[in-house]
């Protein structure tokens, strides 16, 4: 096993002692040699983190640590601090007692029959809870050594809305740009449309012109001839023809002019009616 661990009185005033860690309040009735056993119990967490603290102010690897060793010193503080009347808590002394029965068992023989652990297994297990205390203190140094919230890092404010970046991406052939452009015009160009308004030749305007003019004629007249003056206006000549045909059309059913065609497209004629002719034909339907 490693070196031996040595327990040390400090002398009041002067010479070497433990770390800043072991060191606590003074009694107040000093011995008359003048040294002074100053220990703070209150700073551990117990008699384990002792055996901790003892272990590191040697600077012996605890893998390697010799537990009976730690216990000889464990039991000369122990010793040291009643014979300086320090009151220490119950577990200390109870840990005191475990190791002093530790260090029994490591210096006797072990019993071939004996069924509880031997003190080398005993010993073991007193390294391995040495080892998990100190895993555990570095462990938590390194915790608080990381940056606290509040202290080195801090929490954000209220969370921003979510941006949404749209990029449009067009794709479009000739015909579709050209489509789009005379779209664009047809929207921007003014359209103004009026129409026109065509003269038109009422069919009374007809029947007053044939019925004053075939009263004078009694031979048949091309229906055109009664027509000269107003088809010289070309926008005109189609009202008048189709007005002038209409009311030939119902004179003629009323008795008063007689119409004829020889052919399809053929020039119309019309003349007055018989007056005889029309009375025999009232006798003959009578």
């Amino acid at each position: 096993m490693s070196e031996e661990l040595n327990l040390e009185v400090m002398e009041t005033g002067s010479g070497p002692g433990f770390d800043d860690t072991l060191s606590g309040p003074l009694d107040d009735s000093l011995p008359e040699d003048g040294h002074a056993f100053i220990v703070d119990v209150d700073g551990y967490e117990g008699p384990l983190d002792l055996l901790l603290a003892l272990a590191r102010v040697q600077k012996v690897d605890l893998t390697g640590i010799s537990i009976l060793a730690l216990a000889e010193q464990y039991l000369a503080f122990v010793a040291e601090a009643r014979h300086l009347r320090l009151e220490l808590a119950a577990d200390y002394l109870v840990m005191a007692a475990w190791l002093a029965y530790l260090k029994s068992r490591l210096l006797l023989p072990q019993d071939e029959g004996e069924e509880e652990p031997s003190g080398e297994e005993l010993a073991a297990r007193l390294a391995f809870r040495l080892q998990r205390l100190a895993a555990m203190r570095n462990v938590g140094a390194r915790l608080m050594a990381r940056n606290l919230l509040g202290r080195d890092v801090f929490a954000r404010g209220n969370p921003e809305g979510i941006r949404t970046i749209r990029t449009s991406d067009w794709q479009a052939s000739l015909y579709d740009l050209l489509s789009a452009y005379a779209a664009r015009r047809a929207v921007n160009a003014a359209a103004h449309v009026r129409f026109r308004r065509l003269a038109v030749w009422s069919i009374g305007e007809a029947r007053s012109r044939l019925e004053r003019l075939v009263g004078t004629m009694d031979d048949w007249t091309p229906l055109d001839s009664f027509l000269v003056e107003m088809l010289d206006d070309p926008e005109l000549r189609a009202s008048v023809l189709a007005s002038s045909f209409s009311a030939s059309l119902e004179m003629a059913r009323e008795g008063k002019i007689e119409i004829r065609q020889a052919e399809h497209y053929d020039p119309i004629y019309m003349r007055k009616r018989d007056r005889s002719a029309r009375v025999g034909e009232h006798l003959k339907s009578a």
